[in-house]
This record gives structure tokens, C-alpha cells and sequence, in this order.
């Protein structure tokens, strides 16, 4: 059966697959909802959006996805209130920057009307798939790649643009200890580190892994000169408190544009947290770990908000952060979780209500 809502054409499956989920138990982005949004890009031009079932993706062997790796992604979240209104977090930033990694991996960018109705459509046709439990939402990942086919090494002629979404659970659960690393580079100077490409993820697997078998749960990546400055924790954007003040690296060629990063700075000043978007060296963190001014670490991204950290490994010493009592890392995910459950103000005009 196809309906429309919002000009968007809309083909329901025929049966649906939530009373299948135990929404008590999820693991994060592995169990998906009924449909899903697919656009595709051809002669020039994006056709208009569609919802349809959740399912495989049929594509050449020649696709250039699978040779030259253009591919790009976004993280998102929509959340339920207990008035069962569902709200998305800052949208418009996640597709602006949708489409900042488009023009880097010179994939055709994505007009914000077929980006947000197509995403609106689908949360209201998959709605009962939000979940409401505490610390739950449904995970969004809007996602574009290289469909046309060729052996030849160019920009495809044909891409797809798809919208698929997982209820989650909380991401991570407890503090992680990482190790700073001292090889290995996540992005250079003049390359794709700022944009969501997919290789960008591929290229971490492998020192991750590594790190993992020397008993961390992750990297924090630094510069690609000399490994001297703090730049990312793992996928996410690192805060380092050093007494009372929080700091993180300037966003550059290698540094993502975090939403999440953006919004704790912005919140943090409104808390009257003193902040400093500089470089930050692994020298001054390991001084500071070892006089006890090293207060606390953290990420930040979509996925887990703020992820603490439990200490760091470097050059062969492990080194604890302190266990406090009020910390910086609670209170400024209190104030975001707040606003995207709508259980808060929002004075800075993030919350986004789909109706």
C-alpha cells in the first residue's frame, strides 16, 4: 500500500517486525525499524525521496562504493517525551554537515527539504519505534554512497541517499581507560578528517584493535606530525578538565565538527564553566594527571553524549583520573539529555519538533 505524506510517497511492509523487539534489551544499532528513506541521484539530479520497506540494497560488483569508497554518513537521534511528542537534536546541523562531506568526497549534496521531510515522514510512519525507556532513542543514520558503476578512477555518476534508524539503548555503559596514541593517525593535514567519511572509521579499526589487545578500550588520536597534541577519543571529540577548566582542540582539517562538541561548549559557558578551544599537548595532560590537576576526560559524540574516561595509557605508564563527587562530564549530559527529552528549557533553540 503506497500513501503520501509531506509529497513524500510512502510503500508500508506488510507485516511489522516490533513485536519482535524486546525494547528492555537493546544493543545499540543492531536491531532496525520497518522502512527506511531512499533517494537516488541520477542524470544530474536527485529524485524525489521515498519511504519503503527496511531491506537489502541491490548493486552491481562495478559500483564504485565498493572500489574508490565514496561514502559518507551522519549520526542522529529522535527521542519520545512522556507526552509522547517526538522531538529531534539540532537536525539542520547534522544535514549542513551532511553535506560539507559530500562536497569533500565530491558526492552530489542533498537538498535540506528532501533531508528533512524525508526524515519527518519516516519518524511518524516508524514513530512506535521510539522507544521511551530511560536513556533510549532511536538512532538515525543518514547515509549517501557511490551507486553508479565503473572500474575507472572518477566521481560516480549515480548515488544513493538512505535514511535508516535503530532504536538504542545507552551506547556505553561505565568509564573506558584508552591509550594515547603514539603511531598510528586517524587524518591528516589537507585530508577527509573533518568530514563523516566511512574510511576514516575503517583506518581506526586496526590501531584499535591493537590498543584493545593491550587491555584499553580506546585510542585517543593525536596530531599527525609529531604525536604531541591531544586532537580525538576514539570516533568522538575529547574534553580534557584541567582544574576548573574545561578544554578541547580547535576543529581543523583533521577534526570533526562535532554537534555534541558544539553544544557543551555552548552549555558549559551558560553553566559559567570556564573553556578554552586550543591545542592541548599530551605533555600538559600527563603533567597535569601526575601534580592531580587532571580532574577529568571525556567524549563526546551522538551516540553516547559524554563517555567518560577512567585514566589514559601513554608511553608505557597507565595513569587513573580521580572519582569525583560533582563532576563537569554529569552535569553538562544532564543539561543536553534534558533538552532533547524535553524535560528542560531550551533556550538556544535546538529542540525540533516532528508534528
Amino acid at each position: 500500500m503506497e500513501v503520501m505524506d509531506n509529497n513524500i510517497a510512502i510503500e508500508k511492509c506488510k507485516t511489522s517486525k516490533i513485536n519482535d523487539v524486546d525494547f528492555d534489551n537493546l544493543s545499540f544499532g543492531s536491531v532496525y525499524t520497518d522502512h527506511m528513506v531512499v533517494c537516488d541521484y541520477k542524470d544530474g539530479k536527485w529524485l524525489a525521496p521515498k519511504i519503503v520497506p527496511y531491506g537489502p540494497i541491490s548493486l552491481n560488483p562495478s559500483a564504485k562504493i565498493f572500489h574508490y569508497g565514496q561514502s559518507i554518513f551522519e549520526g542522529m537521534k529522535a527521542y519520545k517525551d512522556e507526552d509522547g511528542k517526538i522531538w529531534l537534536f539540532r537536525p539542520t546541523d547534522n544535514h549542513a554537515r551532511l553535506n560539507k562531506s559530500a562536497e569533500r568526497m565530491a558526492i552530489p549534496e542533498i537538498p535540506q527539504s528532501y533531508f528533512m521531510q524525508g526524515l519527518e515522514a519516516l519518524l511518524k510512519v516508524d514513530s512506535d519505534w521510539i522507544p521511551q525507556n530511560p536513556g533510549s532513542s532511536l538512532y538515525i543514520r543518514p547515509f549517501m554512497f557511490a551507486s553508479g558503476e565503473g572500474f575507472h578512477a572518477s566521481p560516480a555518476n549515480e548515488y544513493k541517499f538512505i535514511i535508516a534508524c535503530a532504536p538504542s539503548g545507552s551506547y556505553f555503559s561505565g568509564k573506558v581507560k584508552v591509550l594515547i596514541e603514539q603511531t598510528y593517525s586517524r587524518a591528516a593535514n589537507g585530508g577527509v578528517g573533518y568530514a563523516k567519511a566511512g574510511g576514516n572509521y575503517a583506518g581506526q579499526f586496526y590501531p584499535t584493535k591493537l590498543a584493545a589487545e593491550k587491555g584499553y578500550q580506546q585510542i585517543i588520536w593525536t596530531d599527525d606530525n609529531n604525536h604531541e597534541f591531544i586532537e580525538e577519543a576514539g570516533a568522538m571529540n575529547i574534553f580534557i578538565r584541567i582544574n576548573d577548566t574545561l578544554i578541547t582542540a580547535p576543529t581543523n582539517d583533521r577534526i570533526l565538527d562535532g554537534i555534541t562538541r558544539k553544544s557543551i561548549l555552548k552549555i558549559a559557558e551558560d553553566e559559567g564553566i570556564t573553556t578554552e578551544v586550543r591545542k592541548v599537548s599530551v605533555a600538559e595532560v600527563v603533567a597535569a594527571a601526575k601534580d592531580g590537576s587532571l580532574k577529568e576526560m571525556f567524549g563526546a559524540g551522538t551516540a553516547a553524549v559524554i563517555s567518560p574516561l577512567a585514566g589514559f595509557g601513554y608511553d608505557g605508564t597507565d595513569y587513573d583520573l580521580p572519582e569525583l563527587e560533582h563532576p563537569f562530564a554529569a552535569r553538562l549530559k544532564k543539561r543536553i539529555t534534558d533538552i532533547q527529552y524535553n524535560r528542560a528549557e531550551d533556550k538556544f533553540g535546538w529542540r525540533y519538533e516532528v508534528k
